[in-house]
């Protein structure tokens, strides 16, 4: 089914979903399946944005026990996408480890057992069983790691397009190369959208814009405490001589993650000196200069058997990103305006349930699913951003 690329007359749906990455389209898959009218305008193409740019981590462990739920409940839909959605969407399980320093251990501990409350398959590993676990890593004494033996990664831009293609067979409709110009709204309630490809009218527009989302919000006349995030990562090659298996890694020691991509490759990405505030519509194509010299240096410390292997290529990425590092989800400005947005870098896995709390909020008036009521727009004016419950480290910093 081609997308829609004009209109000649004022198309109406239920929804407008307003960014065709990840997000919009988990978002336009759980309307379109409980039978919701919805339009998805994108001003590119599917995944064209932060999600086409993202690592793709499938991990449920965070600081902050709000996220940790959305990630568990999205979690089935990786798993088992051919019958929740259908197609692929290139889950890999490979395990997972998030590593701290021995002064880390308490609060690690603390999450690990927050996480297995909920279900989760979590444990605590010390140095040995993460030398066990991964052979190829430089581990210190005292090191600590949470490992999740289920956990790994999949395709960024296949989960976008799987989730696309669902909601478009099930009724919805994606219009490319539709930049939002206006944002209409009447009587205090928003009417629809006005585009570059034309006009469209709903009575509930949602932003999921991504690094745009701040540009979108304030044609409301909304202010969003959401700033664009840049983020480089790059492609190593693994040598034969580098022990597998090779997990994903979030090495918080070191300030950088790092997975396979396929057999001979890694995808390393640094959580320090990301830029910030800078314009959405910057090319990417590129990584920032003297970024292949420094995550060269600092995956060999961890994985020392690259330095035997050849950098192949990196890039960049953005996204929107707030104060706390935590997305804003929910009712904000004029009624029937929505914000799905400000996922700050580490959405992707939480996807799938942020966008069936949506659409539970959007036609029921509450999301029943998930809890999405701790990231509500108000608490950055209330003075109250989200904390881990046992104290954390900023991912980026």
């Amino acid at each position: 089914m081609p997308a829609t690329t004009a209109a000649a007359t004022t198309a109406t749906a239920d929804v407008i979903v307003i960014g065709a990455g990840v997000h919009g389209a988990s978002l336009a898959f759980h309307l379109a399946e409980r039978g919701a009218r919805v339009i998805v305008v994108e001003r590119s193409a599917v995944a064209a944005g932060a999600t086409g740019r993202s690592s793709g981590l499938v991990r449920m462990h965070y600081h902050l026990l709000a996220e940790t739920r959305l990630a568990w409940a999205s979690f089935p839909y990786f798993r088992d996408w051919a019958a929740r959605v259908g197609g692929e969407c290139g889950f890999t399980r490979t395990g997972f480890l998030w590593m701290e320093p021995a002064d880390g251990e308490a609060r690690l501990r603390a999450n690990v057992a927050a996480h297995r409350a909920l279900g989760i398959e979590t444990s605590v590993v010390g140095a040995d069983d993460i030398r066990r676990i991964a052979p190829a890593l430089a581990v210190v004494d005292g090191e600590v790691a949470a490992y999740e033996p289920e956990s790994g990664y999949a395709d960024p831009s296949g989960t976008a397009a799987g989730f696309m293609r669902a909601a478009r067979d099930r009724g919805a409709t994606l219009v490319r190369g539709a930049a939002v110009t206006a944002i209409p709204v009447s009587g205090g309630r928003v009417t629809g959208v006005e585009t570059t490809q034309g006009a469209y009218a709903a009575p509930v527009v949602v932003d999921a814009a991504g690094g745009w989302a701040a540009r979108i919000a304030a044609l409301v006349g909304l202010e969003i405490p959401v700033t664009v995030w840049r983020h480089d990562t790059g492609y190593v090659g693994v040598p034969a001589t580098v022990a597998r298996p090779l997990p994903v890694v979030i090495d918080n020691p070191n300030a950088q993650y790092l997975r396979p991509e396929g057999a001979g490759l890694a995808l390393v990405g640094l959580e320090d000196e990301n830029g910030l505030d800078g314009d959405p519509d910057r090319d990417t194509a590129d990584a920032e200069p003297g970024f292949a010299e420094r995550v060269t240096e600092r995956v060999i410390r961890r994985v020392p058997g690259l330095a035997d292997g050849t950098f192949q290529s990196a890039h960049s990425g953005q996204d929107g990103i707030t104060p706390d590092q935590r997305p804003i989800l929910g009712r904000a400005g004029p009624d029937g305006f929505h914000l799905d947005c400000g996922h700050s870098g580490t959405g992707f896995k939480t996807a799938p349930a942020v966008g069936l709390g949506m659409a539970e909020l959007i036609l029921d008036g509450a999301a029943r699913s998930v809890d999405l009521s701790p990231f509500r727009l108000e608490r950055f004016a209330e003075g109250r951003p989200l904390v881990g419950e046992h104290g954390e480290m900023p991912i980026w910093r």
